[in-house]
């Protein structure tokens, strides 16, 4: 696999929050992190990314070992992360938002941004309007197509159709499936766990801080207990 978490566990100084959980995704492939609220989703990613410090387990990239990476230095080997909140300069146009997210191209970067606009064409539209006038699901948009300026090889969401409507959550999935389409590892912790499975090639789910089921997307969908437990019937 392309990146990969082994045996992670770890906390916030207390007790641990995540025990042992694993994940992985390669270069084309969308896979979700799925379960209840308190299951440690968001805390596994912090983990990956390196912005929770883990007692045990090892994290890789490209077939190499990142555990120690400091997180800015994780950024630079080829991971971009999307927060759930706080993730656009508000104050900034969408413009000079994608622009700040260019900080590690060398060069022109025009070619690149030319690239978002074609990706996200609400954001050439918008691309001289403040940030922090657009609506929650063109927020995330700008949001994703910023990660999205380093030219990742892992982009990691976190929430991204978090307080958005059931025609803006689909939406912002259609993106996310094109941007699997250049070959890029897309790792996602969802609260929406049907439809995002319905867009993964295969999901985590995350009970108490440890791993209770995994499997392809529609493996996940279909099973009978899975669908009672976590996905409403």
């Amino acid at each position: 696999m392309y990146f990969s978490a082994k045996n992670l566990t770890g906390g916030y100084g207390g007790p641990n929050i995540i025990e042992d959980c694993s994940f992985e995704v390669n270069q084309g492939e969308i896979v979700s992190i799925l379960g209840p609220n308190g299951a440690g989703k968001s805390t596994a990613m912090k983990a990956m990314l390196g912005i929770l410090n883990i007692s045990s387990g090892e994290i890789n990239l490209n077939h190499k070992d990142i555990t120690n990476l400091k997180t800015q230095e994780r950024i630079k080997s080829g991971i971009s992360f999307v927060p759930q909140i706080n993730n656009i300069f508000t104050e900034l146009t969408v413009r000079e938002n994608l622009e700040m997210g260019a900080f590690l191209l060398e060069g022109n970067i025009q070619k690149k941004i030319n690239e978002m606009y074609q990706l996200f064409p609400m954001i050439k539209e918008k691309k001289d309007q403040f940030a922090g006038e657009l609506s929650g699901g063109q927020r995330q948009q700008v949001a994703i197509a910023r990660a999205l300026m380093t030219n990742p090889k892992v982009l990691m969401l976190d929430e991204p159709t978090a307080g958005v409507s059931p025609i803006v959550m689909h939406e912002i999935f259609q993106h996310i499936l094109n941007i699997k389409k250049q070959n890029i590892a897309v790792l996602m912790v969802e609260q929406n766990a049907r439809q995002a499975l319905e867009i993964s090639d295969r999901g985590y789910i995350l009970v108490t801080g440890k791993n209770a089921y995994e499997g392809n997307g529609n493996y996940l969908l279909n099973d009978k207990e899975i669908r009672k437990s976590f996905l409403g019937g």
